[in-house]
């Protein structure tokens, strides 16, 4: 069992200084709408610059460990690549499309009206066809990934995804026409992969030199981990304060929202990491496995939910919800998959 805290107190306390960005946004995002408003329309193609650059921050210490010399030994081992793929897309979509219409349209039917439940519906099929680009390597730092495994988990994943993803959504959605917002989706892909990723490859080079010093690289990204934790933080005030006066005014309306998607994320979750158990994957593989279908895309799944939507649509508010439940639940699934670690081969 490991013992070692890289982090120490900021690890250690990492949900308690969760909950208290949570209640900071709330309460800022309450007290000064206006500069959340702000700071909110800063956006690229639906992609807000402030929290890609907090996003950014928190990527950028995993791609330094990546080490491209390394990455042809992940096609010896292709069963974390199966687990990821096979529950993001065969599985993933179906089950969030099934629990969403149970408690939508049937359990919350005397608690909503008929047409905000198949919006809510539509939203929650959107983040189940959108898995995750960024934050997942963030839990995989977390959970002490492999980091090479984990950039070609996303890296495959990213390729399905441009293939996959209007077919899907169309598919389960009952829609047509799909427009994917293929700006979007490249862009988020190229910052929060293309470039940390070249960034990660330059100070490692620079920092290992010729005489390709890991201890150096080690004490590097050793200091950055607190830099790392705080643009995590940064990210919660944000996108906690963007959503404070729908949270404050609609709070039965996202507690209902929560419900299907907080059972699909530990579902999930539960079958991905039982799976990588059962294939007796270590788990520095069979964390960020299970952890990519559990998080979700949100910055796709919300403009798509926009443009087929609008912007005050039941999609687009349940889109935003799986914003919000995500990073606690997330934090939940990695000190779980840290507390069982010793339960995987080495």
């Amino acid at each position: 069992m490991r013992t070692s805290n890289p982090l120490g107190i900021f690890e250690r306390y990492l949900s308690l200084w969760v909950a208290l960005a949570i209640a900071a946004g709330v309460a800022l995002g309450n007290l000064a709408p206006g500069a959340f408003a702000f700071v909110s329309g800063l956006e690229l193609a639906s992609v807000n610059l402030v929290v890609a650059a907090l996003i950014w921050v928190m990527i950028y210490p995993m791609m330094i460990q990546i080490d491209f010399g390394s990455l042809r030994d992940v096609g010896r081992r292709p069963r974390g690549l199966v687990v990821t793929l096979v529950t993001n897309w065969l599985i993933k979509p179906f089950t969030m499309a099934g629990l969403a219409s149970l408690f939508f349209l049937h359990l919350f039917a005397d608690l909503l009206p008929a047409a905000e439940a198949r919006e809510y519906v539509a939203g929650a099929i959107l983040l189940g066809v959108a898995p995750c680009t960024a934050m997942v390597f963030v839990w995989s730092q977390l959970t002490r990934g492999d980091a090479n495994y984990t950039l070609v988990q996303v890296a495959v994943n990213d390729l399905v995804m441009v293939v996959a993803f209007a077919p899907l959504t169309a598919l389960l959605l009952g829609v047509s026409d799909i427009a994917v917002p293929w700006t979007t989706l490249l862009l988020s892909v190229g910052l929060y992969v293309v470039v940390p990723l070249v960034a990660g490859a330059a100070t490692r080079r620079a920092l290992a030199g010729r005489t390709r010093d890991r201890a150096a690289i080690a004490r590097f990204v050793a200091a950055l981990k607190p830099v790392s934790v705080l643009g995590l933080l940064g990210t919660v005030v944000l996108l906690f304060g963007f959503q404070a006066t729908t949270l404050v005014e609609r709070p039965l309306t996202i507690a209902l929202i929560a419900v299907p998607l907080l059972l699909q994320s530990y579902g999930i979750f539960a079958l991905a990491y039982l799976w990588a158990w059962a294939w007796r994957l270590p788990h520095a593989v069979a964390a960020p496995a299970a952890l990519i279908g559990t998080s979700n895309f949100f910055e796709l799944a919300v403009a798509v939910a926009i443009g087929l939507f609008g912007l005050q649509s039941g999609a687009a508010l349940a889109t935003v919800v799986g914003v919000l439940v995500e990073v606690p639940v997330m934090l939940s699934l990695c000190a779980l998959a840290n507390r069982t670690a010793h339960r995987f081969p080495a």
